[in-house]
């Protein structure tokens, strides 16, 4: 398993602006997990959810959804990095969110972080942090988002 950085407080926060921050470990994509996140969401669509009907796409099978994808962002992101020091943090939403390639259900995807900005706030800082999602062997990142969160002293 990759290492986590912990970062300790606001200070060192502010020192990272810019700076890569690290990667996760790989995660498998399922059937059953793809499934779960449609029961979860409503989101049914067949090109996610019917393996016999995907199977003649271009992509040959089930593709995760998106939002999926980025609902991976807390728990990947907890495999980059700890945040010590704050009294409490709060996912303060996102910016721009882009899927450019397919996340075909079997495959693997990880993330790499890098902390694009640092606003002060009152009582602490807002951080967007540059999330990139990639399948293993993929020649194109599954999603690049921009996460906010906002992180109080």
């Amino acid at each position: 398993m990759s290492s986590v950085r912990a970062i300790n407080g606001i200070d060192e926060l502010k020192a990272l602006e810019g700076e890569e921050l690290g990667t996760s470990e790989w995660h498998e994509v399922t059937q059953e997990i793809v499934d779960a996140f449609a029961d979860a969401t409503g989101d049914h669509q067949w090109i996610h959810v019917d393996p016999e009907r995907a199977r003649d796409t271009p992509f040959g099978g089930t593709i995760a959804h998106g939002y999926y994808t980025l609902s991976l962002s807390p728990a990947l992101m907890e495999e980059i990095a700890s945040f010590e020091g704050f009294s409490f943090a709060l996912n303060y939403g996102l910016g721009k969110v882009r899927f450019p390639a397919p996340l075909p259900v079997g495959s693997r995807v990880r993330a790499t972080a890098r902390i694009a900005a640092i606003e002060e706030i009152p009582g602490g800082a807002q951080v967007t942090t540059e999330m990139t999602f990639e399948r293993e062997g993929g020649d194109k990142p599954v999603c690049v988002a921009q996460t906010l969160a906002r992180l109080y002293s």
